[in-house]
């Protein structure tokens, strides 16, 4: 299999600087494989930079498994605040995705960054939120509509850099030509729901302009958040 795939990062329409990192950060093709990752950085505008960037960095250097990058990622930024105390407390959520040329998409997961299929028209999130609001919908004690304006709705349960040892959670997926998949920061998914991101994929006809016609989207709806997204088509 082929892949086509682009990338998009905007600071938004609120925030002073982007504690979004993303990987690749050109757009691209390749009959081999792919690695792409959204970082969202937390714990203010320089700790969350540092965060998102100093995990991305560790986690492209890393050989292995989605979970095995996840947890470099991890060692890297837990040590980059054991070397400035001054950055106590930052973090940042990690999608990434390893596509492999024999049609496979290799999944690791921690936070509330996003992956989506987008195959015949339908579109699939592929990752779970690790949020406080995800976890009272799943226990009935909230309804999925109040989520947008519970007053915990950023709290991450999971993340990067916060504790010396993490739980990641993997997920492969079996790729079709004509599949596209999304990876994604909160700033798009806090801004546009699901419907509208599946009617961009559907009718943008190229990967670089579903990336950018989807931070358009965001940014249209207020952009109260930093807006990251890695755009993949898979081609025969």
């Amino acid at each position: 299999m082929r892949f086509l795939w682009a990338t998009a990062t905007h600071v938004g329409m609120v925030r002073g600087g982007n504690e979004d990192s993303v990987y690749p950060t050109d757009p691209g093709q390749s009959d081999e494989s792919l690695l792409a990752a959204v970082a969202d950085g937390m714990g203010g505008h320089v700790g969350g930079e540092v965060a998102s960037r100093t995990a991305l960095e560790a986690a492209v250097a890393t050989d292995g498994t989605p979970a095995h990058r996840l947890r470099a990622a991890n060692d890297a930024v837990v040590a980059a605040i054991a070397d400035d105390p001054a950055l106590t407390g930052m973090g940042t959520t990690l999608t990434l995705g390893i596509f492999d040329g024999s049609g496979t998409l290799d999944l690791g997961h921690i936070g509330d960054s996003r992956g989506y299929l987008y195959r015949g028209g339908e579109l699939t999130q592929l990752t779970s939120d690790h949020t406080l609001v995800a976890e009272l919908i799943a226990s009935g004690r909230i309804r999925p509509e109040d989520a947008a304006t519970h007053p915990q709705r950023h709290l991450v349960t999971r993340a990067i850099g916060i504790a010396g040892a993490i739980d990641v959670d993997e997920e492969s997926i079996a790729l079709e030509a004509g599949d596209r998949v999304l990876l994604c920061s909160d700033g798009l998914t806090t801004m546009v729901n699901d419907d509208d991101v599946a009617t961009i994929l559907g009718r943008t006809p190229t990967p670089d302009d579903a990336a950018w016609a989807l931070v358009e989207a965001a940014n249209a709806a207020g952009g109260h958040d930093n807006v990251t997204v890695v755009v993949v088509d898979v081609l025969e």
